[in-house]
């Protein structure tokens, strides 16, 4: 059978396989006094609070399970609306929102819409590794800027100005980002925007981790800046709703026709049940909620980031949001491989893979090494979920302080 060469362009998800490994291992440990820690996949271990629970149900009982608009519900996007409303003070109308079967889809949308075979969608290194799968699916190619700690992770309007050829189309930026964490500033993403707008080019940004920004200097969502901005949310992050797949697309009044026709295509809808439950996150009752569990999120930040780097495996940039930290890894690989004459934590190319199945075997804790993310030191790092309760996040640090000795 033929492959296509559009599917061999897509990358192996390693962080995939990784979850696996763990899973087998987490077998054999079943019924032990070391079951499997998990800090590697970005998922909230809160669920969908009750009033949402409740209007699924209530949902399906009453049959509102049909077709809705490719766009989605009015009642849904007018309540986006007016949570940018309340929560940025933003004017977002709802006939610039679309509903979509998740951000995957929203980014997807997006790629097919503005993204030509050819065009380059210039992007920080490290950054999610889907993202730029969306880029190439739609025949573009995604090109990796390396971003230090010294820049947040982050790009810089500099290095978008550096970086733009004949051939580029725009940037695609996550703020927060995953795997890091980090927020873009809002004065460098103004002028990052400009630079773009000047050329004529598109500023696609993924907010999806927005609602869980821990800092007021970077709470902000980019489309106050802009009309012409594109941003990328979801419900699965901030509103705990992981497997209903369910998330937004905000685009220019230009691009709402353009959206909703491929959407007919593609997706029919969003999932009806979804969109009915969803009307729920916006109840007081459910704000609120979310509230108390983005403070806690925060604790966990708070509490788990000065346990790292106690242990050497050093955080260069505390995240501002999202549940992640980004560890360089060189010093703990150096301890827990000591004696090991095959190894070094400088030369070897995938220290951080290393690193990262030995503490599953070892310590039966399982963290995302940096393999997906890119290639600018991204071998040295590692990546931890802090979506985890907090028990499991004292147990992880137990582990890995036995581990490293």
């Amino acid at each position: 059978m033929r492959i296509s060469a559009r599917a061999q362009r897509i990358e192996p998800f390693y962080v995939m396989e990784m979850a696996k490994s763990a899973s087998a291992i987490a077998r054999e440990a079943a019924g032990t006094d070391r079951p499997m820690v998990y800090l590697n996949i970005g998922e909230p271990d809160f669920t969908a609070p009750p009033l949402v629970r409740e209007a699924a149900e209530r949902a399906i009982r009453d049959g509102h399970t049909q077709y809705t608009q490719a766009t989605g519900l009015p009642q849904l996007r007018e309540a986006i609306s007016g949570w940018y409303a309340h929560r940025f003070g933003l004017n977002i109308p709802a006939r610039r929102i679309v509903v979509t079967a998740g951000a995957s889809a929203a980014l997807q949308l997006a790629c097919l819409a503005l993204i030509d075979a050819g065009d380059e969608v210039l992007m920080p290194d490290p950054s999610y590794p889907c993202n730029r799968q969306f880029v190439s699916a739609a025949e573009g190619r995604a090109v990796l800027i390396p971003a230090s700690a010294a820049e947040r992770f982050q790009l810089s309007a500099d290095k978008v100005a550096q970086a733009w050829g004949a051939h580029t189309r725009g940037v695609l930026l996550a703020s927060p980002s995953n795997p890091t964490g980090t927020s873009i500033h809002p004065d460098e993403l103004a002028r990052i925007h400009a630079v773009v707008a000047e050329r004529g080019g598109i500023t696609l940004i993924d907010e999806i981790y927005l609602g869980l920004s821990y800092e007021d200097t970077y709470g902000h969502s980019a489309l106050g800046l802009s009309e012409q901005i594109i941003s990328i949310n979801s419900f699965s992050k901030y509103f705990n709703m992981t497997g209903w797949r369910l998330g937004w697309l905000v685009v220019p009044d230009a691009l709402v026709d353009v959206v909703e026709q491929i959407a007919q295509h593609l997706f029919i809808c969003p999932s009806t049940v979804a969109q009915h439950a969803a009307l729920a996150c916006f109840e007081p009752d459910s704000l609120a909620e979310y509230e108390r569990r983005r403070q806690e999120f925060k604790a966990r930040r708070d509490w788990f980031v000065p346990q790292l780097n106690a242990l050497g495996l050093t955080v260069p940039v505390t995240p501002d949001g999202a549940f992640y930290a980004w560890a360089d890894c060189r010093a703990a690989c150096d301890k827990l491989f000591a004696g090991r004459s095959e190894y070094n934590s400088e030369m070897h190319e995938h220290g951080s893979w290393e690193f990262a199945f030995e503490l599953m075997k070892r310590a039966h804790l399982a963290v995302t090494p940096g393999r997906d993310f890119g290639h600018a030191d991204t071998a040295r790092h590692v990546r931890f979920s802090t979506a985890n309760s907090m028990p499991q996040l004292q147990a992880a640090v137990a582990r890995l302080r036995e581990a490293l000795g």
